[in-house]
């Protein structure tokens, strides 16, 4: 019993601890948010309250300053097509894997494997030299084009759910005169719904929080996204970190609540793609 209760207690303490860890500066980011320019220079602590609580001053700032409405449009344009074309390809790439048979099938897969290993950094000079011969630079193609290079991650998410799928529905499909695509289309596509969703939201979460791509590809402040619209709030002597807490703040909300209404499928498709 006494080891048990041990056991226990250091469960829970690490689970007090890991929430500090992520909810600690969240509630920094959040105080800040509502202080005013005299406090911050001041130097007030971190953790320090604000002397009005009800201070969104600097989130109308963050908003209006900062173009965030344009910015999430842009950011949603980016991500509706980016991840459309994620799904696309990705649950095509792994019905065509699993489903077919043709020469080197083992080596296109070890590429995949070997493209995920290769540093991301060590490609950009390569990378922006071909984004810029394409003339996507300094537009909105430019992140979409990037963003749309389906990654292993989905691979392999479409790929344990398509194996899953019994191959009897597709000979029954083919009795009846159905090519490769109409059982794609008809049949496969449909039954990836809990893949769809978990790449959805995970591919989804990795667009809408990236700075380097949008910062380094679309230069021009007209065609600013959410996470490069906070830099605008930083000059060479200092930055307004009241102001660009409040719009972390801004940012992070519709992550969270799209995680929090989804959560289960990610659980679910995760779940369910390491035991198929």
């Amino acid at each position: 019993m006494t080891r048990r209760a041990v056991a226990r207690t250091f469960v829970y303490l690490s689970l007090i601890a890991a929430t500090l860890v992520v909810l600690l500066p969240l509630g920094v980011v959040f105080l800040t948010s509502l202080k005013s320019s005299e406090e911050m220079a001041q130097g007030s602590g971190a953790l320090s309250l604000p002397d009005d609580l009800l201070n969104f001053h600097n989130y109308v700032t963050a908003f209006q300053d900062g173009r965030m409405l344009s910015a999430f449009g842009n950011t949603a344009l980016i991500l509706l097509v980016a991840i459309g074309g994620t799904v696309l390809i990705g649950s095509m790439t792994a019905y065509a894997i699993d489903r077919f048979t043709f020469r080197f099938k083992k080596t296109v897969v070890a590429l995949f494997l070997v493209a995920a290993l290769v540093p991301g950094v060590t490609t950009q000079v390569a990378t922006f030299q071909i984004v810029n011969s394409f003339g996507m630079f300094d537009s909105l193609w430019a992140p979409i084009a990037l963003y749309m290079g389906t990654d292993i991650v989905s691979i392999y998410i479409f790929l344990q759910f398509v194996r899953s799928i019994p191959i009897s529905l597709d000979e029954s499909a083919r009795l009846d005169g159905a090519n490769a695509f109409t059982i794609y289309r008809k049949i496969i596509f449909p039954l990836l719904k809990p893949a769809i969703a978990t790449v959805v939201i995970v591919k989804g979460i990795t667009v809408y929080n990236d700075f380097y791509i949008p910062f380094l590809y679309m230069p021009s402040e007209d065609l600013g996204v959410i996470s490069t619209s906070l830099f605008r709030f930083r000059g060479p002597y200092g930055a307004h970190w009241e102001i660009i807490s409040a719009g972390a703040v801004l940012v992070i909300l519709p992550t969270l609540i799209v995680f929090l209404s989804l959560q289960r499928f990610i659980y679910n498709g995760f779940m369910r793609g390491a035991t198929r």
